[in-house]
């Protein structure tokens, strides 16, 4: 069709409108909850959104800053000097110093994720995508996907529930899949400029193939690893993979299973599935990864654990100290509960001592999940503080990719059919067709939107002690990102030395999380 001028000379405006947006003058729209912060409230056509970043020219830096006091994600450009401003604390970048490469940030697509997420208007609904997984959105690659249900589902069930069925004749997936998480994986990965990095977990055995004979509760696979219940429990798993791979969904990696020290305590009240680290490290040896390498899903990577790092190092050195095992595992899957009970160096640190050939992950962490602090707090500037402690304490910890729980879910935490509710960093409220990123949404943006696939950990020294806590990177393209959480009530000067470029002024606001960006050629 013919373009009249008019037209021409509209589309230009809205091009311009666009790059004013993507510099993040996309405002967040507060609402106050009673909490220590404010959530950001998005609509069918409207969501703040950082935008795509592209880092100004050498000779200059950005600045990303989320605070108590409001601020989310608010960019400000400044110059790097040439000379240092003799700041007190110097914070200086140390490239030779090499750790681990970044493999991704995400969260999960539960059940209950799925049913929030489509609880809402087309257009809301592609807003909540597009925040995660576009450009624009906060670069999310990594979705763990529970293998049918969990306590996020809104009932129990396995795809093989028929009792005897050693062939998985009648294996299905649920409705829960086909009409909800299938359609909106292929929605993320339509949106997302990279193949998204997929998980699976699964978190118990169909009834019939465990010794106490339900999915909850005290529990394990009748038998011995090599026996047939653990010889079909692994074709459960190639199963899975096959029947997704059917929707062009593939897996980069599988967990061995969701906490299984949960299926060793009596009266567990929802899906859990026991092993000891040796019969999980026979397991693996003797039939999920003979089966994994006899399947069409060979390259599919296996993580051991899955579960609280409590259980390290000890569960991981039965595993991999095992050769037979260890040849068909890649890495150790961890979850943050209880991390404040079990100090990083002596469980990660250790762990990658030992064992450097294979990587850390983090699967699973949600807020409001510990009785003194349960559910949903819209508003929460603690939460996101946990969240960045975590996140910077596990990368600082050679940990290469840090995931979420539900990526959506409803303003009781919800649904969860043994009202185990939590929080995320997404809540909708469906009758209002809004929904509500959290400040702890934007923690996670802090890592997620800066720390590319293949980013690399390298040092950083203080000049004097200090209270900021913070971890430096080296993208692909050479760029650095150095992020800082100041968890104190006082406004912290600083300033950043790189060798490769000078030195930049900064300050961390009282309560804030910073993310500083620079080109090095």
């Amino acid at each position: 069709m013919a373009l009249s001028p008019s037209s021409v000379l509209l589309a230009l405006v809205s091009l311009a409108a666009e790059v004013t947006l993507s510099t993040g003058s996309n405002e967040c729209v507060a609402r106050n909850f009673g909490h220590d912060s404010v959530v950001c409230e998005c609509n069918s056509t409207y969501c703040d959104s950082v935008g795509s970043v592209t880092l100004p020219p050498l000779g200059q830096y950005s600045s990303y800053l989320t605070s108590r006091a409001g601020s989310r994600l608010k960019a400000v450009r400044g110059p790097v000097q040439v000379n240092s401003t003799g700041a007190g604390l110097r914070l200086t970048i140390v490239p030779f110093q090499k750790y681990q490469k970044i493999r991704g940030f995400g969260g999960a697509m539960t059940d209950a994720a799925a049913i929030n997420i489509l609880s809402l208007s087309a257009g809301a609904q592609d807003q909540l995508l597009r925040q995660y997984f576009s450009p624009e959105g906060i670069g999310y690659s990594v979705v763990r996907v529970p293998m049918a249900s969990c306590d996020f589902s809104t009932r129990p069930y396995t795809y093989a529930d028929t009792p005897g069925d050693y062939n998985l004749d009648n294996f299905t997936l649920a409705p829960e899949d086909v009409n909800m998480k299938i359609p909106l994986l292929q929605r993320a990965q339509a949106l997302s400029p990279r193949p998204l990095s997929l998980l699976a977990s699964a978190w118990s055995a169909p009834a019939w193939m465990k010794t106490n004979g339900a999915l909850i509760g005290k529990g394990s696979l009748k038998g011995q690893p090599g026996g047939k219940e653990h010889k079909t429990w692994a074709q459960y798993y190639i199963r899975f993979l096959e029947e997704y791979a059917k929707y062009n969904l593939t897996f980069w990696a599988l967990t061995t299973g969701n906490e299984p020290s949960a299926g060793q305590m009596t009266n567990y009240s929802f899906q859990a599935l026991g092993f000891t680290p040796e019969e999980q490290r026979d397991w693996v040896a003797l039939d999920l990864g003979p089966a994994l390498h006899a399947s069409s899903h060979p390259r599919t990577h296996v993580l051991i654990l899955d579960d609280s790092r409590l259980l390290l190092p000890h569960w991981a050195k039965v595993v991999l100290n095992d050769i037979h095992a260890g040849r068909f595992i890649h890495g150790v899957a961890v979850h943050w509960y209880m991390d404040s009970l079990v100090p990083a160096e002596i469980s990660l640190g250790v762990i990658h001592h030992l064992y450097p050939e294979y990587y850390l992950f983090g699967t699973e962490a949600c807020s409001g999940w510990s009785p003194l602090d349960k559910g949903v707090k819209l508003g929460s500037w603690d939460r996101a503080e946990e969240y960045a402690h975590d996140i910077i304490g596990d990368l600082n910890h050679y940990v290469v990719g840090w995931t979420d729980w539900n990526l959506a879910l409803d303003q009781t935490g919800g649904p969860n059919w043994v009202k185990n509710f939590v929080d995320s960093p997404v809540i909708v409220d469906a009758k209002r067709d809004v929904f509500y990123k959290q400040p702890h949404f934007y923690s996670m943006a802090h890592f997620s939107k800066f720390l590319w696939e293949g980013s690399q950990r390298v040092g950083v020294s203080a000049s004097q002690e200090t209270e900021l806590e913070y971890s430096a990177f080296i993208r692909p393209d050479g760029s650095v990102v150095l992020i800082i959480l100041n968890r104190s009530s006082s406004v912290i000067q600083f300033e950043v030395g790189d060798l490769a470029v000078g030195y930049i002024s900064s300050t961390a606001p009282a309560y804030s999380l910073l993310t500083l960006a620079w080109n090095t050629h």
